[in-house]
C-alpha cells in the first residue's frame, strides 16, 4: 500500500476526507475503520477514484469519507485485491 493523506485533525461526528494511494490491480478498492472496542464503520462516501492527481506516489489514488461516531483510536484498513494496508488514527472530540 502507498501513503495516506489527511487534510486536518479527525473529530467525532464530522465527515473526514482521507485520500490514499494503493498498489494492486483489477480488484475493487475497499475501506473500513474499527476502534479499539471492536466497533466497525464503512465510509459514508466513496471510494472515489482520483484520476489526474498531482500527488506523485506509487499506486492509484482513491478518496473516502469517514464519520467517526466516538473518540479514540481507529484503525483504517484499505484493501485492493491481495494488497492491504492499515493506519491508526486518533479521533478527537470537537
Amino acid at each position: 500500500m502507498g501513503p495516506l493523506l489527511f487534510f486536518e485533525a479527525a473529530h467525532t461526528n464530522e465527515d473526514k476526507k482521507i485520500v490514499c494511494r494503493i498498489t494492486g490491480t483489477g480488484e475493487e478498492f475497499h475501506a473500513q475503520a474499527q476502534n479499539e472496542h471492536g466497533t466497525s464503520i464503512l465510509p459514508v462516501w466513496g471510494p472515489e477514484y482520483h484520476g489526474g492527481s498531482n500527488w506523485e506516489r506509487p499506486g492509484t489514488e482513491w478518496g473516502t469519507g469517514f464519520n467517526f461516531p466516538e473518540p479514540g483510536c481507529w484503525t483504517i484498513t484499505i484493501t485492493r485485491g491481495k494488497t492491504m494496508g492499515e493506519i491508526a488514527l486518533d479521533v478527537l472530540d470537537p
